[in-house]
This record gives structure tokens, C-alpha cells and sequence, in this order.
């Protein structure tokens, strides 16, 4: 058998990679990040419209993939490099459900039928936040303010400046972080617990939206503020 030049074999492996190597980027591009996690109780948006949540065949879940054009499948990775603390600066108004990425724009629809979570004001809250690749940082929980409008896209001045609980480095147990805080007393009807959970380990901010809903106040019906 006739030996190949080395130059032409030389030419030819370099061909064979060049062509290869737009495949690797685009395998490497696809895979898992570090850090992964979502709130599971009260539900979170990305995870309540999942394959995994349970309501993704809910109005307002089909609505979100719809906008989305694909299934929350990722729905631990909704996540932003490099903010470090500089949230309001960082993600848009009427995008902080989804961090102000596309892949997650469905979930910053303006509704009032997400999947929501009944809850209790001044009670002591557990929430538990599902992590898949455990990490230090700190956990930052923000509740809308009174009179917050759920028709209308989330702002940040629907958001107190102060979070009403902080936790820094919880411990995680059986794949979750487990975090009480008390709620605030003063909240009716339907809102949005807003958390941050800013990794210390990794570059890395989540955002997520849980919907929950308060008893309405005296003499008012709701105004259709009921869980999903």
C-alpha cells in the first residue's frame, strides 16, 4: 500500500478537525453549567411549568412555553454571570422572572393564574430550594409590595429595596436548601416572592418568581388573585 505524504497527511488531519471542531463548541455549548437550582415550595415558575413541576399543562404554563417555543426543561439553570450584587442594574424591568434571558421569556407573562402557592402573612415560612449542584452563597427573598398589580410585567419598584430575609450558606440536605424566614404581615392577595440566590463558589446569580397568594383583605373579593 502507497504511504501518504506527511505534508498531505498533515493537511488533511488539520482539515478533519477544522471541520470537527464546530461540533465540539456546539457539544460543549449544550452542557450542564456548575450551579443549578430553583425553588420547589412555594413553587417557582420555571419549575411549576417543567416537565417535572406538575402544571405545565395549566393556561398560564402553556401560555409561557408558547412564548418560550420550548419546554422549561432547564429549568435549574436560569441563571446570570457576573452580576455580583448589581441585580437592579442588571436585569431589565418586566424581565426579572426570566433574568433577562430569552430561553426563560415566557415566564415574565402578565398574569394573575400562574400556579401559585396559598400562604399566611406574619407566618414562619420553610422554603425549599431544589439544588442539583450544591453551592455557597447567599440567599436574597424579596416579597412585592402591597397593592402590587400581577397584570402588569414585574418592576423592580414593585420590590421593596431591602429584602425582607437573607440566608448566607444554608446547609443543603437531601438535595435542597431548606430556608425560614417570617413573612411580612402587611400583604394581601396575590403576590410574588422574588428570590435571588447569589453563588460566593461560582460567578453565577439565580432569579426565580414563586406566585403566591395572601388572603384577600376585608371586604375585598380578590379580584381573582386565587392560587392556580
Amino acid at each position: 500500500m502507497a504511504r501518504m505524504p506527511w505534508t498531505t497527511a498533515r493537511r488533511t488531519s488539520a482539515a478533519a478537525a477544522a471541520a470537527l471542531t464546530p461540533f465540539l463548541l456546539t457539544v460543549f455549548a449544550a452542557a450542564p453549567a456548575q450551579a443549578h437550582g430553583a425553588p420547589t415550595d412555594p413553587v417557582s415558575r420555571v419549575f411549576a411549568c417543567s416537565p417535572d413541576g406538575g402544571s405545565s399543562g395549566t393556561t398560564a404554563c402553556r401560555a409561557a412555553i408558547a412564548a418560550n417555543g420550548a419546554p422549561f426543561t432547564a429549568w435549574d439553570n436560569l441563571r446570570v454571570a457576573n452580576v455580583n450584587g448589581r441585580d437592579r442594574q442588571t436585569i431589565p424591568d418586566g424581565k426579572l422572572c426570566s433574568g433577562g434571558l430569552p430561553a426563560y421569556r415566557g415566564l415574565d407573562l402578565a398574569r394573575s393564574d400562574w400556579p401559585a402557592t396559598r400562604l399566611s402573612p406574619g407566618a414562619t415560612l420553610t422554603m425549599k430550594y431544589v439544588s442539583t449542584i450544591p453551592h455557597t452563597g447567599t440567599f436574597r427573598m424579596y416579597l412585592t409590595e402591597p397593592g402590587y398589580d400581577p397584570s402588569k410585567p414585574l418592576k423592580w419598584s414593585d420590590l421593596p429595596q431591602q429584602p425582607f430575609a437573607e440566608v448566607k450558606d444554608p446547609a443543603l440536605t437531601d438535595g435542597a436548601y431548606r430556608i425560614r424566614m417570617t413573612l411580612p404581615k402587611d400583604r394581601t392577595g396575590r403576590q410574588v416572592l422574588y428570590t435571588i440566590w447569589q453563588n460566593s463558589s461560582t460567578a453565577d446569580t439565580y432569579y426565580s418568581c414563586s406566585d403566591v397568594v395572601f388572603p384577600a383583605a376585608a371586604g375585598n373579593d380578590g379580584g381573582g388573585n386565587g392560587a392556580g
